[in-house]
């Protein structure tokens, strides 16, 4: 299991959402959040918990009139390598082919011949890559 943060990896199920709302949407005010989430919760409690995600240091805000305009504080790439790191971990036991499988397998998806060509080279460079690095170059 590689190396991850603590604070990052125990965000509850509340959090998780907000966080992808806020990716979602760049920059929001709590009511643009709250809508954006299923079962949307009460204005305060997404309220407390930007607050919340503020003090973990996940959050960043600034005063837009009366209301605050939230902002996540890192990058969504490193947002997405976290998210699957996080689902490689709890569903495929730090497994990637077995990640790979299970979404190349999705029942109704059908890859394009390109998007396999794609794969194909994308595995390709990361072989060549593995291969240099064990040479030494």
């Amino acid at each position: 299991m590689g190396k991850q943060r603590p604070l990052l990896k125990h965000l509850s199920r509340r959090e998780t959402q907000i966080m992808e709302a806020l990716y979602a949407l760049g920059e929001a005010n709590v009511e643009d959040v709250r809508v954006m989430i299923e079962q949307p919760p009460s204005y305060d409690s997404v309220r407390v918990t930007l607050a919340v995600l503020e003090s973990k240091g996940l959050v960043t805000h600034q005063k837009d009139g009366r209301k605050y305009l939230y902002r996540p504080a890192g990058s969504i790439h490193k947002a997405k390598r976290r998210a699957v790191r996080r689902l490689l971990d709890v569903f495929f036991a730090g497994s990637m082919p077995a990640a790979v499988s299970a979404m190349i397998d999705v029942t109704g998806t059908r890859l394009s011949a390109g998007e396999l060509d794609e794969l194909a080279r994308l595995i390709e460079a990361r072989r060549r890559k593995a291969t240099s690095k064990r040479r030494g170059t």
